[in-house]
């Protein structure tokens, strides 16, 4: 007899329907599974026939083949195990056939009959349309983001054989008591001192710019790329589902509530590989750390040591805040709408061309060729972080808190908004010369600078975009002036990478 079961599988970040047909008929026992699973899926065999023996149910001592279609997608993952055991149980006739119409499941099965959550829940449940999904019950919160009030949460395989045999109701399953979330992010009224650095730091937070910090070890560079998400206003509700679903995917624990609400962090090590940090893999596409931090920041700490290959991996993903991972035969689309915050020394051993540097020239030299002009070319604002004075250290007062910073950050972005961009780093050439028009002055300064050769085509749009954020948190005049482009521009020159000559 043959049974057929929708469910789903994962493909990058996104779902793929999949009907798990069954087919059970007289011949020597044998389990065949084919329709392009991974290792995963093929070892499902072990766990279903111990999850249907530990549910009092009977192994039919038949041929099985398991057919999953479209053979054209890899199946990945445990998900297909209660499918696959809901298949074999109607092709032998245990339940009824019918019984499984517009009934759609995913999930794994433990040895004991249990249902386990799974990676990557909600995409998966997001394409399925059928009247009733079944997930495990850890799994409900998250699935019904995706499903509503269509998710059928269950512990056990019996309890799915007992709802479609004997017609009880499905089992009542109580919500876990999820307290409010605690968001404990650090206070930039932790900081001291470092007066221009944190002016870097709100510029970057309200218009999206990209931020290099450069400065000696204990200057408070991680300490203030640290305290960069805590500026950022709450996801609005597509946010929040993007980057769940991307969470979700890269089995990343999520919030008690199942939404992702705050601005993610990421901080990889500067090891990464350029699969970690971009995205790949063998076999299946996972999302990489630039995309589990869209719509929020991206900190590359030590950025000196990260592979050159890496960072030139960022280029395009940072321009278009997209990334395409193609591998062969697939190419997959992920988000990268990051806020990228590096920090880096000035030289391999921090001092930077001080009397106490102890690299020579070309030392200093090779360390500084680690992150080519391009990438730097993308990072709009740059600032010099030196070690604070004694004096500010040891002052008692503590600096303005980050919720004082976080409502003129939410400003500057609401008038963002009203021109038709997230951020002020994403107005386009049209939005700008509407946004941003230059007053005679500030128009004469940016030509010279062009002139000058201090600046790229990119980089006076990037200049220009900074400027109208500089502006907004002043005063949001409707021209851009003077002292406005000036102050982009001292932003935008590079802080001396390799340090000077002693």
């Amino acid at each position: 007899m043959l049974a057929s079961v929708r469910s789903s599988t994962l493909d990058g970040i996104d779902g793929a329907v999949v009907d798990v047909e069954v087919h059970v008929t007289n011949g020597l026992p044998a389990f065949t599974i084919v329709g392009l699973p991974d290792a995963s899926c093929r070892e499902a065999r072990d766990r279903v026939r111990a999850a249907i023996e530990s549910s009092d149910l009977s192994w039919p001592m038949q041929r099985i083949t398991v057919n999953l279609a479209p053979t054209c997608v890899r199946k990945v993952g445990a998900g297909l195990d209660v499918p696959i055991g809901l298949g074999i149980l109607a092709a032998s006739e245990q339940i009824p056939l019918e019984s499984l119409t517009d009934i759609s499941a995913v999930g794994e099965l433990g040895l004991d009959g249990s249902l386990r959550p799974v990676p990557g829940i909600l995409p998966m449940v997001d394409v399925l349309d059928s009247n009733r999904v079944i997930v495990a019950a850890a799994d409900a919160g998250v699935a019904a983001l995706g499903a509503g009030d269509r998710v059928r949460p269950v512990h056990r395989l019996r309890d799915i054989v007992d709802v479609v045999s004997d017609g009880l109701p499905w089992p009542h399953v109580e919500p876990p008591l999820y307290d409010d979330e605690i968001i404990d992010e650090p206070d930039l009224a932790d900081v001291r001192g470092q007066a221009s650095a944190r002016w870097g730091l709100e510029i970057a937070a309200a218009g999206g710019h990209h931020l290099l910090l450069i400065g000696p070890p204990g200057g408070g560079k991680t300490m203030l790329a640290r305290r960069l998400s805590g500026l950022l206003p709450d996801l609005s509700p597509e946010a929040a589902r993007l980057v769940t679903r991307v969470h979700s995917a890269a089995a990343i624990r999520l919030p008690g509530t199942g939404l992702v609400r705050r601005p993610p962090f990421r901080a990889p090590h500067h090891s990464a590989s350029m699969a970690a940090l971009v995205g790949g893999g063998s076999g299946r596409v996972l999302p990489g750390e630039i995309s589990v931090a869209t719509e929020g920041v991206l900190f590359l700490d030590e950025l000196g040591e990260f592979a050159p290959s890496v960072l030139d991996g960022l280029r395009q993903p940072l321009e278009e805040g997209v990334v395409r991972v193609a591998r062969s035969g697939v190419m997959r689309e992920h988000p990268a709408n990051v806020l990228l915050v590096a920090a880096m020394n000035p030289c391999p051993c921090g001092e930077g061309g001080s009397v106490s540097c102890r690299c020579g020239p070309s030392s200093r030299l090779r360390y500084s060729r680690r992150i080519s002009g391009p990438v730097l070319d993308r990072l709009d604002v740059m600032v010099h972080v030196d070690r604070p004075s004694p004096t500010a250290l040891l002052d008692r007062e503590p600096g303005e808190p980050s919720s004082v910073v976080a409502e003129r950050v939410a400003r500057v972005r609401e008038l963002a908004g009203n021109r038709g961009a997230r951020t002020n780093a994403a107005l386009n050439r049209e939005q700008l010369e509407d946004a941003a028009p230059l007053d005679s002055e500030a128009t004469d300064v940016l030509h010279q600078a062009l002139v000058d050769g201090r600046l790229s085509a990119r980089g006076a749009m990037r200049v220009r975009a900074v400027a109208r954020t500089i502006r907004d948190l002043d005063d949001a005049g409707p021209t851009i002036r003077a002292r406005d482009i000036y102050s982009a521009i001292g932003f935008r020159v590079r802080p001396p990478l390799g340090g000077y000559d002693a």
